[in-house]
């Protein structure tokens, strides 16, 4: 390590005592590579950890994290995402040097592009109107990110101008596309909540869209959808002897779980001391031992109620019972919008999208349902496939589990049309997801 000439034996000592230590073993468990990390304590440290292993894909199985007095300690048990323990050489390298950085770069910017921040009220097809209107003013997507939840709408949007292909930095021209934005957002009802705005730095995509829905309020609305019983289940009680709110989670399962209950929790001023997480075959079970950022448990039924909600939102913004759709296709101006287009002309809505671009191939997720949020009909997706090209939209991933009123249709005096019904559509949607890769 090479010092700065004007750094003393003191600063030193003190840099060498503060740079977290991180040991990766292959050894101790038979399922999973153990990651722990040493470390003085400092604010957003076990958010920077959790961080790091999600943005490289990587599934967290368990985790233990506790702190004594200064000092802080996490153990991760992770695989990838095939469930296989780490074994690429480089990837070790990476987690250890980005794990080992006293203070990591934070800052997920889009590098030679506009950013773009849009919230609003979600309806169907209002993303294939976002695009069109950036298309119509000659705005090249490059990379963009879409969440819903409870109605409400939270995006990324990296832009290019069509023609220079550089970042759109004429104020008048970035006025206009945020004009025209946010009458697109506002549609009839929602003249005050929509927002748009440039962003000039980027702390975390993922993390900066939960600030977005945090600060739109959406885990105060009443969901679109009725509740399910596979709903986030979130407790809060108090351990008045230690000083600490202890707070559970249990819910189904996903990739990035750990890392948005971690993100809210630190967004909403909390620092976990404390922590188990544990996964039962597709299950999640995670418990916090947390205090406000000034020392104190949470005082309040209010609050404790407010946190709750809270949790249960960060849970199911990324979560989605949509069919997952992946276009693999040479990008070219207009290309979303089309796209978007033939969804909302065949009653499909987005509930959350990835789009990126990369050496001119656009790879675009889509996760879309009927207009009311129940799972779409195999024949419509079949339909929009053949629109917009079998070979560059397969159907990547089906729903597990059908909306309610599905599922109440087996039931007393129509039991065997109706479970007939169900093993024929179910058979389809194999065949329809079969034909997609083949």
């Amino acid at each position: 390590m090479e010092w700065h000439a004007c750094l003393d034996e003191y600063e030193k000592l003190v840099i060498r005592m503060t740079t977290p230590r991180v040991v990766i073993d292959n050894a101790v468990c038979p399922t999973a590579t153990l990651v722990k990390v040493d470390s003085a304590r400092r604010d957003g440290i076990l958010l920077d950890a959790v961080q790091v292993l999600t943005d490289l894909n990587l599934s967290i199985k368990k985790a233990y994290i506790s702190s004594d007095g200064q000092w802080f300690m996490d153990v991760f048990h992770v695989t990838d995402l095939n469930g296989n323990k780490l074994t690429d050489e480089s990837v070790i390298s990476y987690i250890e040097q980005s794990l080992e950085t006293s203070f990591p770069d934070r800052s997920h910017g889009f590098d030679g592009s506009t950013a773009l921040e849009l919230t609003g009220t979600d309806r169907v097809g209002l993303l294939s109107e976002v695009f069109a209107v950036l298309a119509d003013l000659q705005c090249d997507v490059v990379d963009a990110k879409v969440w819903t939840h409870n109605g409400r709408i939270a995006s990324l949007i990296s832009v290019k101008d069509c023609n220079s292909g550089s970042p759109i930095n004429d104020s008048q021209q970035i006025d206009r596309i945020k004009s025209r934005l946010r009458n697109i957002l506002r549609g009839d009802n929602d003249i005050r909540s929509a927002k748009t705005s440039v962003s000039l730095a980027i702390t975390h995509t993922e993390r900066r869209l939960h600030q977005m829905m945090f600060a739109d309020s959406d885990y105060g609305r009443k969901p679109v959808l009725q509740c399910r019983e596979d709903s986030p289940v979130v407790t809060v009680q108090n351990w008045a002897e230690k000083g600490y709110s202890v707070v559970n989670v249990q819910c189904k399962d996903r990739a990035k779980l750990l890392f948005d209950v971690v993100c809210t929790l630190t967004d909403m001023q909390y620092v976990v001391f404390h922590a188990t997480i544990n996964t039962v075959e597709d299950k999640a079970y995670m418990e916090f031992y947390v205090r406000h950022t000034d020392g104190t448990p949470i005082s309040s039924e209010a609050e404790r109620q407010r946190v709750v909600q809270c949790l249960r939102a960060a849970v199911e913004r990324r979560a989605s019972d949509g069919v997952r759709l992946e276009l693999c296709t040479s990008d070219r101006q207009g290309l979303l919008a089309n796209v978007t287009r033939t969804f909302r002309e065949n009653g499909l809505n987005v509930t959350r999208a990835e789009i990126s671009t990369t050496n001119d191939i656009a790879r675009n997720v889509f996760y879309v349902t009927d207009a009311i949020g129940n799972v779409a009909d195999p024949k419509i997706i079949e339909t929009v496939r053949e629109k917009i090209g079998l070979g560059e939209l397969k159907v990547k991933e089906l729903p597990l589990i059908y909306h309610e009123r599905e599922e109440a249709a087996v039931g007393v005096g129509g039991a065997v049309l109706s479970l007939g019904s169900l093993v024929r559509k179910n058979l389809y949607n194999l065949g329809l997801l079969i034909k997609s890769y083949s």
